[in-house]
């Protein structure tokens, strides 16, 4: 594993076309359906919840026991298999909390398969969106007792998205740059439609 590497392994459904027929099967379904089965389990309950049982306590242990289970089987193992990344904070001895981003160097035998790139980053962005939905409802509706639990689905999601969005991309000032890089272009291309159609 080699650090800040972030030109490895597919973004967002990015694939290597010299790899696309051979790669194009799942290798390892039992990672991408851990990866896909906590985060909409933990959906699915807490939009069930009030249907399935009448118990908060028993839903609330539910859910944050799936965002927990799911927050470990990204981080630690899903991101490693399915697109060759990981992350994890350290502690230095002088008490300095570091973050360490890391990307496996591609070579012909270790290459992420575009099917398994699309799963794990199409899970890892779509599900947090969901609690945002929830914040903003739970907010509105007043219904206060679901904000700790939906701010728990917030966070955990949120800090694996961005985890793995640093891998990929390297440091902040990489982000930035993407940022700008991705804006500008877009900028750009609707002002070459502007010019076409006059």
């Amino acid at each position: 594993m080699h650090r800040q590497d972030s030109q490895d392994s597919p973004l967002f459904g990015e694939e290597d076309d010299n790899f696309r027929l051979k790669k194009s099967n799942i290798r390892h379904p039992l990672a991408s359906f851990f990866h896909l089965f906590f985060r909409t389990s933990a959906i699915l309950v807490y939009v069930l919840c009030d249907v399935l049982s009448g118990r908060f306590i028993a839903c609330m242990v539910t859910i944050i026991l799936l965002l927990s289970c799911d927050f470990w089987t990204v981080k630690n193992v899903s991101g490693r298999l399915l697109v060759g990344l990981r992350w994890w904070n350290q502690v230095d001895e002088d008490g300095r909390s570091r973050w360490v981003f890391e990307s496996r160097k591609s070579d012909g035998v270790n290459k992420t398969s575009s099917a398994e790139s699309r799963v794990f980053w199409l899970g890892l962005t779509v599900c947090p969106i969901f609690w945002v939905i929830f914040f903003f409802s739970t907010i509105f509706s007043l219904n206060i007792k679901w904000l700790a639990v939906v701010i728990m689905g917030l966070v955990l999601q949120w800090a694996n998205l961005y985890g793995y969005v640093r891998c990929k991309v390297g440091g902040k000032s990489s982000l930035r740059k993407m940022a700008k890089t991705y804006i500008s272009g877009q900028i750009f291309k609707q002002a070459m439609k502007e010019t076409e159609k006059t």
